[in-house]
């Protein structure tokens, strides 16, 4: 098994927690095209390598927690808030946080 880093609760079991999704999916603007909004519900990439997802704790905060995780091997690089932008291995870039899209 392998532990995540809840920002909130500490180092807790995989078991814990759910997998959401792609946490690089942009949200089309409201007045985007039909296709625009097809292509970001129903399309999705199958990334090999690092990758940023949303995973959700459920048996725990309930709180949403982005986890950089390889796909391949599971391992987990970086976990943070959702609103934290996290970096991938060899980058030198540090987490920081992200300014709120304009709606």
């Amino acid at each position: 098994m392998h532990r995540i880093d809840c920002p909130w609760c500490g180092t807790r079991d995989e078991a814990e927690f759910q997998y959401q999704g792609d946490a690089t999916v942009v949200r089309p603007d409201p007045d985007a095209s039909e296709e625009a909004f097809f292509r970001y519900v129903y399309l999705r990439e199958n990334p090999k390598g690092w990758h940023t997802e949303w995973w959700h704790h459920v048996g725990g905060c309930r709180q949403w927690v982005k986890v950089v995780r390889n796909t391949l091997t599971h391992e987990i690089f970086a976990t943070g808030r959702a609103q934290e932008d996290l970096p991938l291995p060899g980058t030198r870039a540090k987490p920081r946080r992200r300014t709120r899209p304009k709606q």
